[in-house]
């Protein structure tokens, strides 16, 4: 799981390209309010949230003006009704008014995310399975979304292309099957964790063989995972990717796989109806 402490460069960088694409050199509507005027402001969400995306708010206004004094009243992970203060501030009634769209902007896409992996992760609540996430990610927030996956109550998988292997078809055809793949992955990086995608039974024997560390079981019927459970016998750890539905989720995590792999938690989120009131 990620922490803040590791994601505050990240934060940060976040922040910087928000405000440089939305500010660009000058906020020349909030100069309109003299310079001098203080003001409070008022966050709340129209909708039940999972909240996620306090430290990217706090960062917008450390960027825009450290003089601005936030008041949380929820954290990251909480869920909330419709209608619930999430926040006060005051401050700069300038600082407020640049601040506010790229602030809401973070707040309303990471509650987004984690909201929706809140709601898979309730479905799966009574099994032993982990919900991943994938790299289906908004470019340039992977590892904000990932973060808000956590805070939902589901689980991250590789961050990138650097950090574990993924080994699926279009590899095997490249490097001449499931045995030559594996190998040249251990040669190459022996500490990196080995996934292996499969599409039958003969190519789940091989992955075993030659020592996957985890093999994701693509597009395999529940009976077929089921049985690839059997056959597996917790050599290796299995994943379930593929076709897997709202309406088939349980279904697939009641077979005995260790992780399901859902491209939705990041890519489908709807981003969360927030608003903010400002008080000259």
């Amino acid at each position: 799981m990620l922490t803040l402490p590791e994601l505050q460069a990240v934060i940060q960088d976040n922040v910087a390209v928000a405000l440089k694409e939305d500010v660009g050199t000058a906020d020349i509507t909030a100069e309109l309010v003299p310079a001098d005027h203080q003001a409070k402001a008022r966050v709340i969400t129209r909708e039940v949230a999972v909240i996620c995306g306090v430290e990217w708010v706090n960062e917008v206004f450390r960027q825009v003006d450290s003089r601005v004094v936030l008041n949380w009243l929820v954290a990251d992970g909480d869920q909330v009704a419709a209608n619930t203060e999430l926040l006060r501030l005051s401050g700069p009634a300038r600082a407020l008014l640049t601040g506010e769209r790229s602030a809401l902007n973070f707040l309303q896409t990471l509650s987004g995310t984690a909201t929706i992996s809140s709601q898979y992760a309730a479905k799966v609540a009574a099994t032993s399975v982990k919900l991943l996430d994938t790299r289906k990610t908004l470019p340039g927030l992977r590892l904000a979304q990932k973060y808000a996956v956590s805070c939902g109550g589901c689980f991250n998988h590789r961050i990138g292309l650097f950090d574990a292997f993924l080994i699926k078809e279009n590899h095997l055809m490249a490097c001449g099957g499931v045995t030559p793949a594996i190998q040249a992955a251990r040669r190459n990086h022996p500490t990196k964790p080995v996934e292996v995608e499969v599409e039958t039974f003969e190519q789940l024997h091989e992955a075993l063989e030659a020592g996957a560390d985890i093999i994701m079981l693509d597009n395999f019927t529940p009976e077929q995972m089921i049985e690839a459970v059997k056959i597996t016998a917790g050599r290796a750890q299995l994943e379930a990717s593929g076709n897997i539905t709202d309406e088939t989720l349980l279904t697939f995590a009641s077979t005995g796989v260790d992780y399901i792999s859902i491209g939705a938690l990041t890519k489908h989120c709807r981003a969360i109806d927030l608003s903010m009131r400002i008080d000259l």
